[in-house]
């Protein structure tokens, strides 16, 4: 049985039913389109499935010359098949069972039911059936949360998150994660209700170990001004099963697929957050698009962190025309390795958290440069070492002032970079500040 594992965080102007995308212009600008259709990410043989279920949007496209879809106003008649409105003959599909498992069921009728209901569109109509207000809003910018039974899936607006005193160790789903007044909205909450939802309290088949915390706040938070960041775009949060094989990482797919059916939301303009709360040592890995000082087997290192699973690796590229300079910074403040090749790239280590350290692949020849600057930040630094290690593509080739070694690029000894790697991480774990430092059991 699928377990819908996202918490859906729609932080501005979605109805609680989930049922409507984005309300159409009601007066349109001569020459641009009523409504915006490139938010309908679906392929154009689905187009008539969701506008049967968006007769606004159906309606808007009739009198909108710039609808590309007015060639499924026809079709209307097609639905996914959990609504209401859909009759069965057309439906986008139904299980077809040849034969019947008796240790689940005595008739095909029934076995092609359950199918429906736990592996097909059936089962997002089961999580719409369940759907109920936990807490309620009085007034237009108040928050709201809305789950299905259990808490399998969750829908909030204005959601606020105190993040200040959050406390991670090394288990992957924290039940404990948030204390009261942590998490919650300005509305009206059910609380009987939300605690008798526990039943499947665990990792990944329900949101109850987060949501039990939830409180009803006297404050509005973004009126009030409570919040450092306040995130509008629409943000999922997932529970991940495991990204190690397929079949496993398949069910994070199926389960993002169908939460867009219950938010009625097929926009891919979205944030995608995993919900994780170990404590893992976080690697950045800054990659050169330049000509020189690349990284020739970037892979085979990356590869090698990657078998250590107290460390969580990434690649960045820190190139402003792709990724704009307050991106690059919120990389280098949420980094507890910055690894990089001597260059300009590595004077983020002045953003990087007090416990971290940085590591200078290769310094060609410059030793002080950053190194001072670590120091004077306050910054632990590592280097390579051992010269035999460390492998120059060529002598390098300065235009004008011949061989160098600034102008080549490198190849690294994996088991030796490995050495360096893990000593830099030992020292993020023994420092004072290392928010995820356990503390020693004098007994």
């Amino acid at each position: 049985m699928l377990m819908l594992l996202i918490l859906g965080v729609l932080l501005h102007g979605v109805s609680l039913s989930g049922q409507e995308e984005a309300s159409p212009k009601a007066d349109g600008i001569p020459g641009e389109p009523l409504f915006n259709y490139a938010s309908i990410r679906l392929p154009q043989e689905h187009i008539p499935f969701f506008l049967h279920n968006n007769r606004h949007v159906a309606t808007v496209c009739k009198k909108d010359s710039h609808c590309p879809y007015k060639k499924h106003l026809e079709n209307l008649k097609f639905c996914w098949g959990y609504e209401k409105s859909c009759k069965p003959e057309f439906r986008f599909g139904y299980p077809l069972c040849t034969y019947v498992d008796m240790g689940w069921t005595d008739t095909l009728e029934s076995a092609q039911d359950i199918f429906w209901k736990q592996a097909d569109f059936g089962y997002a109509g089961e999580r719409l059936e369940e759907l109920h207000v936990l807490c309620q809003p009085e007034e237009t910018n108040d928050s709201s949360l809305v789950c299905s039974r259990y808490l399998q899936y969750c829908r909030a607006t204005n959601l606020y998150l105190d993040l200040r005193n959050i406390k991670r160790d090394h288990d992957r789903f924290k039940e404990d994660f948030f204390q009261s007044g942590e998490i919650g909205g300005h509305c009206t909450l059910d609380i009987h209700t939300l605690m008798s939802q526990g039943q499947r309290k665990s990792p990944l088949q329900s949101w109850f170990a987060e949501l039990q915390s939830y409180t009803q706040l006297s404050f509005r938070p973004i009126e009030a001004t409570e919040c450092d960041v306040v995130i509008e775009k629409p943000t999922y949060f997932m529970k991940l099963d495991a990204g190690v094989n397929m079949y496993h990482h398949f069910c994070d797919f199926i389960n993002l697929y169908i939460t867009q059916h219950v938010n009625n939301s097929f926009s891919t303009d979205v944030y995608i957050v995993m919900w994780d709360t170990d404590g893992r040592i976080r690697v950045t890995i800054l990659a050169r698009s330049t000509e020189y000082r690349k990284i020739l087997n970037q892979n085979e290192l990356v590869n090698a962190l990657k078998t250590v699973s107290t460390l969580e690796v990434r690649i960045v590229d820190y190139k402003y025309k792709a990724l704009g300079f307050l991106d690059q910074l919120r990389i280098s403040h949420n980094t507890d390795i910055f690894i990089g090749m001597h260059g300009a790239g590595l004077t983020h280590l002045l953003f990087l958290p007090d416990w971290a350290a940085v590591f200078e692949l290769y310094n060609c020849g410059d030793e002080r440069c950053y190194l001072d600057l670590a120091r004077l930040r306050g910054i632990h630094y590592i280097t390579w070492r051992r010269q035999n290690k460390v492998f120059p593509q060529d002598k390098g080739h300065h235009p004008t002032l011949g061989e160098h070694p600034k102008f080549t690029n490198y190849s690294f000894d994996v088991e030796e970079f490995m050495y360096l790697v893990l000593q830099a991480a030992d020292h993020v774990l023994q420092h004072p500040k290392w928010p995820f430092k356990k503390k020693r059991d004098e007994l």
